[in-house]
């Protein structure tokens, strides 16, 4: 155990075996570590906390810290972080807001500067929170998704399983899994195929996902149908993980940005703004 003479330490907290603090970092009581972390300096770990083994933890970050909500019960729930993860700089994130409910973090993720994760959140295994990205109250990101930096995810919001959100996009909706949301509208662009390769999927996943994927948003259905046809065409496989995520959720879901059929275009020239103004709407085509 190697703790640096400047760093704070109550002895009510609960310490593994070979873990490295640094100087000028905060300990709380109530508070357990597991094996081999690895603490730099500045680093607060808040009451409430709990970390597995194998955690590396970089300056200023600070874990378990008070929710920032204008109700605070006298009794605050816990965060538990799992192993093997990497937080880096002033990454932020914050216990459960009431006493039975807890701030949960997976394993080998990673937490890029100055990301924050707020009170009730669920993030699973193998995530990036890239620089800056915010998530609010209650926010669940599943395993392996992507979350670029400034992204901002609104309280409620759920990320399905290695869905990618493009940098500074606004997430007011749910993303369903293996989707790609476009940093600019904020609309689904495609399957997340570069995700998809690197985590090994083969041609037939990708192409049971493509069928999938055209269910939900190119077959022109009734929701109650697509539902169905989900629940129905695809009860294995990758595609099966759609039908439970799109059966729940509170604040809908993030649409394509692909036009549809029939739709107008707003077409703007010279001639029509002389005559009757900008913005002139045709039809497509």
């Amino acid at each position: 155990m190697n703790i640096h003479p400047l760093a704070i330490v109550s002895p009510q907290a609960k310490l593994g075996k070979d873990i490295t603090v640094g100087p000028f970092s905060v300990i709380e009581a109530d508070v357990e570590l597991g094996e081999g972390c690895t603490l730099a300096s500045r680093v607060s770990i808040k009451s409430g906390t709990t970390l597995g083994d194998h955690n590396t933890i970089f300056e200023g970050a600070v874990l378990g810290g008070l929710p920032q909500h204008t109700r605070m019960p006298e009794k605050l729930g816990r965060v538990v972080i799992g192993s093997n993860n990497t937080i880096r700089e002033n990454v932020t994130v914050h216990r459960g807001l009431n006493e039975d409910a807890v701030t949960t973090i997976g394993s080998h993720n990673l937490l890029m500067v100055g990301s924050h994760i707020a009170h009730d959140c669920t993030i699973g295994s193998h995530v990036i929170l890239a620089n800056n990205a915010l998530l609010g109250g209650f926010v669940s990101i599943a395993d392996r998704a992507f979350v670029s930096g400034a992204v901002g995810i609104h309280q409620f919001c759920r990320v399905g399983r290695m869905a990618m959100v493009g940098g500074c996009a606004r997430v007011v909706q749910d993303v369903p899994p293996y989707v790609m949301v476009d940093g600019h509208s904020g609309l689904i662009v495609g399957l997340n195929l570069v995700g998809l390769r690197r985590n090994g999927y083969s041609a037939e996943d990708v192409a049971q996902l493509k069928t999938a994927y055209r269910t939900i948003y190119r077959r022109g259905l009734r929701w109650a149908e697509v539902l169905e046809r989900l629940k129905q065409e695809f009860p294995t496989g990758p595609a099966a993980d759609f039908h439970p995520f799109l059966s729940q959720g509170t604040r809908g879901f993030v649409q394509e940005r692909r036009m549809p059929p029939g739709a107008t275009l707003k077409l703007r020239r010279a001639a029509d703004e002389d005559t009757r103004g900008p913005g002139i709407t045709a039809k497509a085509g």
